[in-house]
């Protein structure tokens, strides 16, 4: 049986082409997954052994709380850790925020990882943290290092002059070395560095540092150099030795490769899914191609577990074929996605590709099992053909029993699987974790009753075939003529298109309801506030309230205060303009109440109010930053919105109490609009400083979440495009065996006059059939699954309103029709060239 076998896999090489595709292109994303997350480990196992090889203790200060600001190490308790017996150097590090503007003025890097720090030399002059690759350290204030990407992110070399930002006005620095590190500017950020004393005065304090690292002699303990210099810190200090850093950091890496690679399994199993489809429709029409064959086998001797298993044999080799094949595709899978977060700002480090050899076992193990549960059943039927039917060539049809028994499972299967969506779809958050289940109970429902559903659908469809004559005519007749296969190749396509329409939808209605309500809160044209996520000086409302484009404008200044023994933040707002910069949605009050009861009246949230138990007109006594008391009365409670301060009062109130004069943000409202002209205008009446950022509503919306979403929804359209591409095999595969087992009827039709072009026509209409058949179906199963995951999402995201986006369906349907025209172009190129008398001749 083993001969037979490997004889029938050599014999049907071509038609097994399509098959093998669909597998190794599934094992080729796991693979390319295992090999991504290894690849990813090891290289921030590298990155760390590598940045603290000359840490041996690393230390933190404990918070200040009666500062309210970080703790710091001085110089002199380096000077004390040095004298510690076993130390070879000691490093005081300083961090911080820093805006750098590109040479031509733009702002560079991530808000979030957009740092600064102190190059700290050592009795060689170097910094090991920060290894130069051209130029020197930093001598004087009016120097500055770059790391690599840095440069090359704002085209700097050294000698030019840097553009820069701590926390105030621009500073000019010359640019007099350039650095390796392994920072976070690797994600898209960017990392300068400037001499100690410097770095000190811009980002912490004179002669301060916010932490110390200390390396050990040779043969010297980190346990007890840690322990020694414990009692030199300031108590409560976080300490911990370099062999603990690298290990919890390690973890912490190896946590995040693995919950990325869970992910993008979940999609590789998708794909494998979709796969079982085409490797079920190839091995169902193969054995039915060699049924006589197969009853001869019984008629000489061969049971039906003999013929099961040839079947299974033939499975097992192609298994093989496309787990070797789609190994070696995994590796360049892998490279792929490596680029792919790369350009998405993911800061995953480099290293060399990791290919365990447990990657290399599983890449055959799954092309095997996968092909093989896949080639099960066509293995059961071919064995229970009776052995004087199939050599007489009478291929019964499935017996209706069993179909009505399939429609029956899939019935039930899809009643279960939308009571389930609909029961946690109304959970609230405990749905998130359960919808998962009745999702897939419903799209296996689909699919086993598509077979009923696909007989009605292609015939709804005839009449508008019929104007393309007679190919119209046929080409629904014969994608009915095998209902079963028909649906198999359908829901293939189905199962991609569920998954992207519903990812869309939840995408498209989060970013439309995000965009919506800033603009529906935020009437001003533009937000101005600072990227480090820090506070303006007032010189910023000043000189933009100068400016001739701006008709009005307000700061908005905050103050912590203390109420009924509970710290709240109150906003100052100006009463006079705010009306023209922001629109709350008022459940009692209204914002004109701001300049009622002498500048006295205080403008809470609902979740202010809750959290305090305030209620309309109740009067608040308050205790102010600087001591002196006085009581607000609650004018108005609006609905929460992120896009809203928590509370607002009137400025002149408030601010005779503030110790110092800077802003959260300052809104304004221009006479021409917030395009881009405006923009660049009021850039310039701020010096262009890298600091401050300008948003208007779209941008509001986008930093609120928008661009997370639509970055996110991309990389999912990339994965789960494996899955689309394997469907569209899928459908190349039938049409092309389709035609080999129609080849005598095909020769019949173009001896009664059917013409070559003709022929062409019919099967591109039954290949485009067959995938609107499956898009409509994915495209319905994807609406409701995605308004389900919408309601789920409803509750993290304010005002959530689901929103079809019908062009992009549009798109999909058209796509999908496309993905017929292309699918069916070398089956019914193969249909045309068939040679009249060869093919009446075909068995």
């Amino acid at each position: 049986m083993f001969r037979t076998a490997l004889r029938n896999v050599l014999a049907h090489k071509a038609r097994l082409l399509m098959t093998m595709l669909a597998v190794l292109l599934g094992v080729a994303f796991v693979v390319g997954t295992l090999v991504f997350t290894d690849t990813v480990g090891n290289a921030y196992k590298e990155r760390y052994l590598t940045t603290l090889r000359n840490v041996s203790v690393q230390a933190t200060p404990p918070f200040d709380e009666k500062a309210g600001e970080p703790g710091t190490v001085g110089e002199d308790t380096l000077r004390r850790l040095r004298r510690l017996p076993g130390v070879a150097s000691v490093t005081g590090s300083v961090e911080g925020f820093a805006a750098v503007a590109a040479k031509d003025g733009h702002p560079l890097g991530e808000d979030d990882v957009t740092t600064a720090g102190n190059y700290f030399p050592q009795a060689d002059g170097k910094d090991n943290r920060h290894p130069l690759t051209a130029g020197r350290p930093p001598t004087g204030p009016d120097e500055v290092l770059m790391d690599t990407s840095t440069a090359d992110q704002g085209g700097y070399q050294v000698g030019d002059t840097v553009r820069l930002a701590v926390d105030g006005p621009v500073l000019h620095k010359k640019l007099v070395g350039i650095v390796r590190t392994d920072d976070t500017s690797g994600s898209g950020g960017t990392s300068v560095f400037f001499d100690d004393a410097t770095a000190q005065k811009l980002l912490l304090k004179p002669g301060q540092y916010d932490g110390v690292s200390l390396e050990a002699e040779r043969g010297t303990s980190e346990e007890r150099l840690a322990a020694e210099a414990r009692d030199l810190l300031p108590d409560d200090s976080e300490i911990s030795t370099g062999a603990q850093l690298r290990a919890q950091q390690q973890a912490e890496a190896a946590e995040g490769a693995d919950g990325l690679g869970q992910v993008l399994l979940v999609f590789a199993a998708i794909a494998l899914f979709v796969g079982i489809f085409v490797i079920g429709n190839t091995f169902t029409m193969l054995v039915t191609q060699r049924s006589q064959e197969m009853a001869l086998m019984r008629a000489v001797g061969a049971d039906r577990r003999q013929v099961t298993r040839s079947v299974l044999i033939e499975a097992a080799l192609l298994g093989l074929c496309a787990g070797a094949a789609g190994f070696l595709l995994g590796i360049g899978v892998a490279m792929g996605l490596r680029q792919l977060f790369a350009s998405t700002g993911s800061g995953f480090p480099d290293g060399p590709l990791v290919i365990a050899p447990g990657t290399v076992l599983i890449s055959f193990l799954v092309g095997v099992v996968v092909t093989m549960l896949a080639a099960y059943l066509p293995a059961r039927r071919a064995a229970a053909v009776p052995p004087v039917a199939a050599m007489s060539a009478l291929h019964t049809p499935p017996p209706v029993r069993g179909l009505r028994r399939r429609n029956a499972i899939g019935v039930a299967l899809i009643v279960i699987g939308v009571l389930g969506v609909l029961y946690t779809a109304s959970s609230g958050e405990q749905g998130r974790t359960t919808v998962l289940l009745p999702a897939v109970l419903l799209l296996i429902g689909i699919i086993v009753v598509t077979p009923a559903l696909s007989g009605p659908a292609i015939t709804l469809a005839g009449p508008l075939l019929r104007r393309f004559g007679v190919p119209g005519t046929l080409a629904p007749r014969n994608a009915r003529r095998n209902p079963r296969r028909t649906a198999s190749t359908a829901s293939a396509l189905m199962i991609g298109l569920s998954m992207v329409t519903g990812l869309t939808v939840v995408a498209v209605s989060a970013t439309t309801s995000l965009h919506q309500r800033a603009e529906n809160t935020v009437t001003a044209d533009f937000e101005i506030s600072s990227r480090s996520s820090g506070h303006l000086p007032a010189s910023v409302h000043e000189t933009l309230a100068k400016s001739t484009a701006v008709t009005s404008s307000s700061p908005q200044r905050q103050s912590a205060v203390r109420s009924s023994g509970d710290e709240v933040n109150l906003t100052g707002v100006d009463p006079r303009s705010i009306g023209d910069l922001l629109d709350p949605s008022f459940a009692s009050g209204s914002l004109e109440a701001l300049g009622a009861n002498g500048g006295r009246n205080l403008l809470i949230d609902t979740s202010t109010a809750d959290i305090h138990g305030w209620t309309m007109g109740q009067r608040v006594p308050v205790v102010y930053g600087d001591g002196s008391r006085g009581t607000l009365r609650i004018g108005g409670i609006y609905r929460d919105d992120e896009f809203l301060p928590a509370t607002m009062m009137p400025l002149a109130t408030l601010q005779p109490h503030l110790k110092e004069i800077e802003d959260t943000s300052v809104l304004v409202h221009t006479k021409d609009g917030d395009g881009e002209t405006v923009r660049r205008s009021l850039q310039r009446a701020l010096d262009q400083n890298p600091l401050i950022q300008l948003r208007n509503t779209d941008d509001l919306a986008e930093s609120a979440g928008g661009e997370t979403i639509t970055l996110l929804l991309n990389v999912l359209y990339g994965l789960l495009a494996m899955a689309v591409v394997i469907a569209v095999l899928g459908v190349v595969n039938t049409l092309a065996m389709s035609v080999f087992e129609r080849t005598r009827e095909i020769g019949m039709l173009r001896a009664v006059g059917l013409q070559p072009e003709q022929t062409k026509r019919m099967i591109h209409l039954e290949s485009v059939l067959i995938s609107l058949f499956g898009a409509l179906l994915g495209i319905g199963a994807g609406i409701f699954l995605g308004w389900a995951a919408g309601r789920l999402a409803s509750d993290s995201i304010q005002g959530y309103e689901m929103v079809i986006p019908w062009g992009r369906i549009a798109m999909a349907l058209a796509g999908a029709a496309l993905v017929g025209v292309v699918a069916g172009l070398w089956p019914a190129r193969r249909a045309a060239r068939l040679n009249v008398l060869t093919a009446l001749k075909a068995d």
